[in-house]
């Protein structure tokens, strides 16, 4: 069964919902964002999460209420009900501007919305309903709105994880539909808290790996345990705490910042290293060198790689074919 809906949303809501489905690439086949994909799975995933929240807020709300006055349980619900659309479903914080949406669903999505029509509407409406729903979605950090938007992916690694079995999946950005076949030691957000990642070793290299899990596919629990290496563990552990997202050779670097790159070096803020130690203008880092190519690359003649040498030859390769391409 498929059936249309039309929902009206507020569009700073919306455009955070559009940014949330571009993150975790929701896509269609013209690589624009597929929005409609990304509620459909955001219902099914949080409903239960948002039922479970609202009901034990509203309880506690009531219970608070009947322990400091004589006031009768119906008359607290309501005005539990009241306190909770007054105050902290309230809309007068967000967009005036609203955005009429066509929401198709089918499946589970369409059964759950039933369910919401035929049971948790009373005096709104559904379009009220899931921008409440929504709104709560986008009061959650980051990282863990992609725990819910990957319910079973987070599901099946956290399985793993406690009974140190092989994990294998697809990943969305390899070239071919390589199946990676891995044994997961650590799910770590990264600095930001915008995405997790799972750091892992891989069975084939035999080399540390770290994979952002909304872009694992067919995640996959086997039947074979494997041992846990202390030392692995231990440095994942580590890599999980400063940087998750790269598993990459941990050198230690000094790299040369003018006025501008210092000021840039405070402003720019995704994914900086921790520096160990400053000399001057002479900044000093312990931190794997694939992050410290990338995140150095943007400052052009404001930082200048001392050492080590194969970082600076890197940069220097960078910039050398990025002026050969513009010169031709």
């Amino acid at each position: 069964m498929t059936e249309k809906y039309k929902i009206y949303l507020p569009e700073d809501i919306k455009t955070r919902l559009i940014n949330d489905a571009e993150l975790f690439e929701f896509t269609k086949k013209d690589e624009s964002v597929n929005l409609n994909a990304f509620l459909k799975t955001l219902i099914v995933n949080f409903f239960e999460q948002y039922t479970r929240d609202s009901e034990r807020l509203l309880n506690n709300i009531i219970k608070d209420l009947t322990d400091i006055t004589d006031i009768s349980d119906r008359n607290a619900r309501k005005l539990a009900d009241k306190i909770v659309s007054t105050y902290i479903k309230n809309d007068r914080f967000q967009s005036k501007q609203t955005s009429a949406i066509t929401l198709t669903v089918s499946g589970e999505s369409y059964e759950i919305i039933r369910i919401i029509e035929f049971n948790m509407l009373r005096d709104s409406s559904l379009s009220q309903y899931l921008k409440d729903m929504f709104n709560s979605y986008l009061s959650i950090p980051r990282n863990e709105r992609e725990a819910i938007i990957f319910k079973d992916a987070y599901e099946n690694i956290e399985t793993a994880l406690k009974e140190h079995r092989i994990l294998t999946f697809t990943n969305t950005t390899s070239a071919e539909k390589h199946t990676f076949s891995v044994e997961p030691y650590v799910i770590a957000p990264s600095k930001e808290e915008q995405c997790n990642y799972l750091l892992c070793m891989d069975r084939a290299s035999r080399r540390p790996k770290t994979f952002r899990i909304s872009r694992m596919r067919s995640v996959f629990v086997t039947k074979y345990e494997f041992p846990v290496n202390e030392v692995t563990q231990k440095e994942l552990q580590e890599k999980a705490i400063r940087s998750p997202h790269s598993v990459s050779l941990t050198v230690h670097a000094v790299i040369r910042l003018n006025n501008n790159g210092i000021r840039k070096f405070k402003t720019v803020t995704k994914n900086r290293p921790i520096v160990s130690k400053i000399e001057g203008n002479l900044y000093h880092f312990d931190w794997p060198e694939l992050q410290l190519e990338e995140y150095f690359k943007r400052f052009g003649k404001d930082a200048l790689v001392i050492e080590p040498a194969s970082l600076k030859e890197k940069i220097k390769r960078f910039y050398y074919y990025g002026l050969r391409e513009y010169n031709n």
